[in-house]
């Protein structure tokens, strides 16, 4: 691999020769400006705005442009003097956890490889450092004009740098959330962990870009049928609003373990509904089995005997009804005479005792003048 940098990484006292390398690569497909009328290829041409003519990469330079427009030159002489002690060195200033990095800071990544022999030693002294305390680097280093902040880890057998974007250059998350409150069920947070622990984890190396693969192919096919192509019909788009968080969730468990090969919730529904289909039919039967037994009971009723019997239950019933209404009219005329026998014995019983009192004085008087 070439290498974009050469310089030495600082460690204490210690100074370790190293090349830095592009650790990543970029497979986008890359398309080019053309004259739709002709396919004349469209090509950009620096211009000296002053001179009015095409100018050569050897007479452009750099220049700073002020408040009021002027252009104010930058040479690489004047870089180069600026005061940098990470010029052509990766400082090393401290380390730290893993887990103290966001990765939000995260830029682009570098391998560090040792240059000579005699670097072997300090870099394979500094790689087993950072395996064993398993902590990171955090280290200043200057690339392409500008000072830059970067991450020292090992990957594998190698010392790799992540470029950081300085803390001042993560912009705030104000006015990013949400500003309705919304709250969550525990039954929705149910599900999402469900479809979480469905869709488990992925070997990275099997995920691929899918539209650059269509790119190729569709290419592929234009140079093949001498520039015509005719695409595949496009799968129909979701929805684009959700309307109930909670089914929306149960249909991604579902179809994340159907992908998976596993029996979805759907298939255990329709297994849980032939169970009580069945029990139905069973329930179905003997209700019909009830039915028609009742239904038989009526026609025994319709029998001969059955007039009969309702009609003695009727007749039973009307003279029990005169009974009870006779009834209380014997009562009320035994009732009566046994008040009158009561008021004739009373008024009898009054007059005895009346005559009993008006001879009593009478044998009072006479013992009395005896």
């Amino acid at each position: 691999m070439r290498s974009i940098w050469n310089g030495a990484i600082s460690f204490g006292l210690v100074s370790i020769p190293i090349k830095l390398v592009n650790a990543t690569e970029n497979h986008s497909i890359s398309f080019r400006q053309i004259h739709t009328e002709d396919g004349g290829r469209i090509r950009y041409r620096k211009v000296c705005e002053l001179e009015d003519r095409e100018v050569t990469s050897a007479e452009i330079g750099k220049g700073y442009e002020d408040a009021d427009g002027s252009i104010i030159p930058i040479t690489e002489d004047d870089l180069a003097a600026l005061p940098i002690p990470t010029a052509k060195t990766i400082e090393i200033v401290a380390f730290v956890p893993a887990d103290r990095i966001d990765p939000l800071q995260m830029d682009t990544a570098y391998y560090l490889s040792a240059n000579g022999v005699p670097a072997a030693k300090p870099y394979t002294l500094l790689r087993e450092a950072l395996k064993r305390s398993r902590k990171v680097a955090i280290a200043k280093f200057a690339l392409r004009g500008r000072e830059r902040l970067g991450m020292l880890r090992v990957v594998d057998d190698v010392i790799a740098m992540h470029g950081l974007l300085w803390p001042d250059e993560i912009r705030a998350t104000d006015s990013v959330a949400p500003d309705t409150e919304v709250k969550v069920r525990d039954a929705e947070l149910d599900l999402a962990d469900a479809l979480m622990d469905t869709l488990g984890e992925v070997d990275l190396d099997t995920l691929h870009d899918d539209y650059r693969t269509a790119v190729e192919e569709m290419i592929a096919a234009k140079v093949e049928g001498g520039g015509t192509y005719t695409p595949a019909p496009a799968a129909e788009p979701g929805g684009g609003k959700v309307i109930d968080l909670m089914a929306a969730l149960e249909n991604s468990v579902r179809a994340a373990r159907t992908a998976r090969g596993e029996k979805s919730g759907e298939d255990g529904d329709q297994e849980r509904e032939a169970e009580v289909t069945s029990l139905r039919s069973r329930t179905t039967k003997s209700a019909a089995g009830k039915t028609s037994s009742t239904r038989k009971t009526p026609a025994r009723k319709s029998s001969p005997a059955a007039p009969k019997q309702v009609g003695g239950k009727k007749s039973t019933a009307k003279s029990a009804s005169k009974a009870k209404a006779a009834a209380p009219k014997k009562s009320t005329t035994k009732k009566t005479a046994a008040n009158a026998t009561t008021k004739s014995a009373t008024k009898s019983t009054a007059k005895k005792t009346a005559s009993k009192k008006s001879t009593t004085p009478k044998k009072t008087t006479k013992r009395a003048s005896a």
